[in-house]
């Protein structure tokens, strides 16, 4: 008996199947189960974390909306992380109102971090209208603001790990936050469960789907000791 837990998020779909811990894979070995060490823990919560934000930027995001770097004239750098909390909220209220004016919706993912020698930046994704450009760069007035469409090479993997980065991950931060805006999509996942001793040698895509081979992967569970797998499935003739 197995399950499978997978995510619809628009042109592609994720999937991670593995045995249910309480019955396990009938006449299959299981690997001897260890206590999990704390950098194993901080690895799966971090990878937990990359993973949450990836699902939210893919189901709310497409490519061409904006990826946005916000910094700091030395005059104008925040002493601290509340400060700079404060300074990219007026920033985003501002530009709601602008966006509210022009009958949009503003939506965002944010990472604020603090670099080991107190330099401060605000990263965002914000989805794309016409003038958002202008409309960010006026009603930024501390320093620079630097954007750049985003690209859909690799389904924003990247861009998810950068906006979810610690200071644990990254030796350069002093101090990291993330956010995202409330109106957001929220990913569901979709669970089966399966009477089958366990999954097929390699995964069949349903039809009007293609495996991507490159995210595929198996482990071992240590906690129940027994095997799963996920991979992600790419809809044919997607939009471009």
């Amino acid at each position: 008996m197995y399950k499978r837990k997978s995510y619809d998020l628009g042109d592609i779909r994720e999937v991670m199947e593995y045995h249910n811990g309480r019955y396990g894979a009938p006449g299959m070995p299981r690997m001897k189960k260890k206590k999990a060490t704390p950098e194993q823990i901080r690895k799966v919560n971090q990878w937990n974390k990359e993973r949450q934000c990836w699902r939210k930027m893919k189901l709310n995001f497409q490519e061409n909306d904006y990826w946005v770097t916000l910094t700091y004239k030395p005059e104008n750098r925040p002493e601290d992380m509340e400060n700079a909390a404060k300074d990219i909220r007026k920033w985003l209220n501002k530009v709601r109102t602008q966006y509210k004016k022009r009958g949009a919706e503003l939506k965002w993912m944010l990472h604020t971090e603090i670099g080991s020698r107190g330099g401060v930046h605000h990263h965002l994704v914000i989805n794309r209208i016409p003038d958002a450009d202008l409309i960010m760069r006026k009603v930024w007035d501390k320093g620079g603001v630097h954007m750049d469409l985003m690209y859909d090479e690799g389904g924003f993997r990247k861009l998810a790990e950068y906006l979810s980065k610690t200071p644990d991950e990254e030796n350069k931060l002093r101090e990291s936050r993330y956010s995202c805006s409330r109106n957001l999509k929220i990913p569901v996942a979709e669970v089966k469960t399966y009477k089958r001793k366990t999954w097929s040698d390699e995964p069949k895509p349903p039809k009007g789907y293609y495996l991507d081979k490159e995210t595929y992967h198996e482990g071992i569970n240590p906690v129940t000791g027994y095997k799963y797998r996920r991979y992600i499935l790419i809809r044919l003739n997607r939009r471009i």
